[in-house]
């Protein structure tokens, strides 16, 4: 292992100890302004926790143009339904498998920790006169995975370099240099309620419909891989047992699914009241669905798990109101008949995946759509969706689909502020730099593309008039999920590449 890559896996390491969810990075932002501080550096923050280090030349640089080396400290905090793991407290463990590096049973956070851990080896190698470098600003920005608020928040002012190195790619060797805009679209369904009564005598048994151990995967990197949806699978099995159980027969109390609205939700579910004469015929359409789920995504998702299982009122009471029920209460609230059947409406009929290809470049997705999260709480439910598009035509023609059902079910709509997407340009004088230096280094082209995935330059190239801007990183797999993992050999050849293009910036 080269010695860099083993420095950067131990601050790494370092980092994965502090608490660091999206809107939740206090503790890191004070952690990397202490790193600034005690090691001499110039450091400043500003009111969203956003941190900027500077790093002066090394010798013989002192007038080459200040480079930006710039990522995100939060990171999508994901976990297998079975793990005990808080990510407000503990930290995250990493395990250490041949190659690879992976969190256990949770994300890892190298999407987006590994861009901190570089930039901070980086400084410290060019303090100790082991590397030569320009001025340096080290950009470290919150909240890029469930808003890029920290980004948005930037001030103009806040720092000067007109080449910026992102480091927010997952793929070493690949040089991005556009990316989609995107919108988050808020859908809130009020729920009217009703009292089903546990003392009839042909009384209801509770259950909960789960759907789990789908692959799910960042939303936009992974939305065309026609991975399955927990949402949609879960409203799908609903709607099918309603329609073979009679509506009558089966009474929907509350449904949960996803997580963050940039991933793709890896389970869902629903917990059901159902009368006891009709438990065999339900167990026997879950059964049925299960097999039509398994063989339809056998390949993209081969942990797909559809499960019926008969539980406790007080796991509802718990899930559902934070509380156990009185022993002695004979009844339980159900979604009345009308809310039921709009909600299930609603969750089949709101979009999800590919909506279309690019037609100037070939493989890439212009436009898509997430159903991210479903939420029951008090009386309303809530649904997340989230649109990616590098036209801004085609985003708001997404947009207003989703909005249009939403509608028809009766269902009200919000519209988060959107950012935008980062227009590529091909003939940058630092793409040109970057391409020669690393066919120089490695004997091979790299590769250049747009991705369909938001990065920050959207959003800081509008803020900075003229800053020319690529983005790259080492190799991480399944971001956003818990089975993220980060390739360790790339991290070596993205330590060598930026040593080589930071020196030829020598004047």
């Amino acid at each position: 292992m080269h010695p860099k890559t083993k420095q950067i896996l131990e601050v790494f390491e370092e980092i994965n100890k502090i608490p660091r969810c999206s809107k939740h990075e206090a503790q890191i932002s004070l952690w990397l302004q202490e790193w600034g501080r005690s090691r001499g550096f110039e450091v400043k923050a500003d009111s969203l926790n956003n941190v900027l280090i500077k790093v002066p030349a090394t010798s013989g640089y002192e007038n080459s143009p200040t480079i930006t080396l710039q990522g995100h400290m939060d990171m999508v905090c994901e976990k297998l339904r079975d793990s005990k793991h808080d990510f407000s407290k503990d930290p995250i463990k990493c395990v250490y498998d041949g190659d690879w590096l992976r969190g256990d049973g949770t994300s890892i956070g190298a999407d987006n920790g590994i861009a901190l851990a570089i930039g901070l080896v980086l400084a410290e190698a060019g303090k100790k006169g082991e590397i030569g470098h320009p001025p340096l600003e080290l950009l470290f920005t919150v909240d890029e995975e469930t808003g890029l608020t920290g980004a948005k928040g930037l001030e103009a002012s806040f720092f000067e370099g007109k080449i910026l190195l992102n480091l927010d790619s997952d793929g070493e060797g690949v040089f991005v240099i556009g990316c989609a805009g995107g919108q988050n679209s808020l859908i809130t369904l009020p729920v009217e309620w009703e009292l089903l009564d546990f003392k009839e005598e042909s009384s209801f048994e509770l259950f909960r419909l789960l759907v789990e151990g789908l692959e799910g995967g960042h939303s936009g990197v992974a939305i065309d891989k026609q991975r399955a949806n927990g949402i949609q699978l879960l409203s799908q099995a609903l709607a099918e047992l309603r329609n073979r159980l009679g509506t009558e027969n089966l009474k929907l109390i509350l449904i949960n699914g996803g997580s963050v609205h940039n991933a793709i939700p890896s389970t869902a579910e629903a917990f059901i009241a159902l009368r006891r004469d009709k438990l065999e015929q339900a167990e026997e359409v879950v059964s049925v669905l299960k097999k039509a789920f398994q063989a339809e995504y056998a390949k993209t998702d081969p942990r797909l798990i559809l499960s019926l299982e008969k539980i406790g009122r007080e796991i509802i009471f718990e899930v559902a109101w934070g509380k156990r029920p009185e022993e002695e209460a004979p009844h339980i609230w159900v979604l009345s008949a009308g809310t039921e059947e709009k909600l299930i409406q609603l969750l089949l009929g709101l979009p999800h995946g590919v909506y279309r290809m690019s037609e100037n470049i070939p493989g890439l997705v212009e436009t898509s759509n997430n159903l991210a999260t479903v939420r029951t709480a008090g009386n309303k439910i809530t649904i997340v969706s989230s649109q990616r598009s590098s036209s801004n035509f085609r985003l708001a023609e997404i947009t207003g689909k989703v909005e249009a059902v939403a509608k028809l079910a009766g269902a009200r709509i919000e519209h988060e502020p959107g950012y935008p997407p980062w227009e590529p340009d091909f003939e940058s004088e630092l793409l040109m730099k970057c391409k020669q230096v690393y066919s120089r280094v490695f004997g091979k082209e790299p590769e250049v593309k747009v991705i369909h995935a938001g990065l920050e330059c959207g959003i800081i190239g509008s803020i900075h008039e003229g800053i020319e801007m690529v983005s790259f990183g080492p190799t991480i797999k399944d971001p956003h999920c818990p089975s993220e993992r980060i390739f360790i050999p790339s991290i070596e050849n993205v330590w060598i590449f930026l040593e080589n293009l930071l020196s030829s910036y020598r004047c």
